[in-house]
């Protein structure tokens, strides 16, 4: 399967009052273009740390990170922000929606910020649609429930149709049951709009749904499947 991102020796040393600690070290893996990667571990284990550094937020301290064909690590920090800004989308566990704004809103408003060309009114609802928020979109976020606020961040990532979404710890703050509708939403996101997610998790309830699994431990991975 073709990847969309791909590490090689990545490794990510932070610099503490006790010395160096290595939060990744020597992480191989391939994400596959349009598929769901999970990456999955105890709190600690170093996947949220992983995450930023494929999302282009961090840099690693060793090793490469390919987007594509492109090394992101020699990239300069106006080129990583243009990355960002066109070709990737993320969602974190804080919701962080407008509260003066509505559903629909929210997710224009993201589409004003990456200067979408298109209609975006149309693309707003369409992907209000996808999450299943047809319905709620003129509500402003104190009206719905986290599930749902949760569901318009994912439409806000995606509007401008990125290439990778990623999510941390998405479900982190929901129920089991909204949590799985959730990560259905990213598996129909791959198989409806061909974006690439990688998600990260602690909870094995949500693991099968992967097409592809890491798990990570004390910052190396221990399995892939």
């Amino acid at each position: 399967m073709e990847y969309m991102i791909k590490t090689e020796g990545v490794g990510r040393c932070f610099k503490t009052s006790g010395g160096d600690f290595w939060a990744l070290k020597n992480i191989n893996i391939e994400v596959p273009k349009g598929a769901l990667t999970i990456l999955k571990g105890r709190s600690g284990s170093g996947k949220t740390t992983l995450l930023n550094i494929l999302g282009a937020l961090d840099d690693p301290t060793e090793g490469q990170v390919f987007f594509e064909d492109t090394n992101i690590v020699k990239m300069n920090e106006a080129e990583r922000t243009m990355l960002r800004r066109m070709q990737i989308g993320f969602v974190f566990q804080s919701v962080a929606l407008l509260p003066m704004m509505t559903a629909f809103e929210n997710v224009e408003y993201a589409l004003r910020l990456t200067n979408y060309k298109g209609d975006r009114t149309a693309r707003a609802m369409e992907c209000l649609k996808l999450v299943g928020l047809a319905q709620r979109m003129n509500h402003m976020p104190q009206e719905l429930s986290g599930g749902e606020q949760q569901r318009v961040a994912i439409a806000r990532a995606i509007a401008h149709s990125p290439k990778v979404l990623f999510a941390d710890e998405p479900t982190g703050a929901l129920d089991t049951v909204t949590g799985l509708q959730v990560v259905k939403i990213f598996k129909e996101l791959t198989e409806k709009e061909g974006v690439t997610v990688v998600m990260t998790t602690h909870d094995t309830g949500l693991m099968e749904i992967g097409d592809v699994v890491y798990e990570l431990e004390d910052g190396e991975v221990v399995h892939g499947e």
